[in-house]
Order: C-alpha cells, then sequence, then structure tokens
C-alpha cells in the first residue's frame, strides 16, 4: 500500500477532485480542511495578510492507482502552475 498526500491551495479544490473522479482514481480519501503553513510556494495562513488556505487529500491506494493519481495531480498542475500543488507518497 503507497500513501499518498496531495497538498493544495483551496482553488484548485474542484479541479483536483474532479480529474480524480475522471481518472477513477482516488475513489476513497480523507479531506483535511482548511490547512494553515508555510511551503515553497507562500505562506497560507488564512488570515489578512495571508489570506489563503491549503486543503490536504490523503489516500490509501495500490501502486497502479498511485500511478493515475499522480497523472491527475500533474494535469491540473500543467493549468494551475503557480497555485502550489504537491503530490507526495510513500
Amino acid at each position: 500500500m503507497i500513501r499518498i498526500e496531495i497538498i493544495a491551495n483551496q482553488s484548485v479544490e474542484e479541479n483536483i477532485l474532479e480529474v480524480l473522479a475522471k481518472e477513477e482514481a482516488g475513489k476513497f480519501y480523507t479531506k483535511y480542511p482548511n490547512i494553515l503553513g508555510v511551503g515553497s510556494s507562500g505562506p497560507r495562513m488564512g488570515d489578512s495578510v495571508w489570506p489563503e488556505v491549503n486543503f490536504v487529500i490523503v489516500i490509501w491506494c495500490e501502486k497502479k492507482e498511485a500511478a493515475k493519481i499522480k497523472q491527475a495531480v500533474e494535469t491540473v498542475k500543467e493549468k494551475f502552475p503557480d497555485e502550489g500543488i504537491k503530490l507526495f507518497g510513500i
């Protein structure tokens, strides 16, 4: 089993979920909304200075599904290159 974590700006949440559904991957997941922090794309603090927030989706899956998820996320990253979309697999 592989643990996939997708961390992204809340503005692309719907886009990511749509492309996962289209690829029939990541059907079962856990979502953490309103995540605050600082990454390579800058601060996301949900306040008046840094108003944006992120979300995290965690998916446990097999290797074949992980590859489909990775491709789906790459599709969204190409469309929104400045939104700080990250994918990690363990």
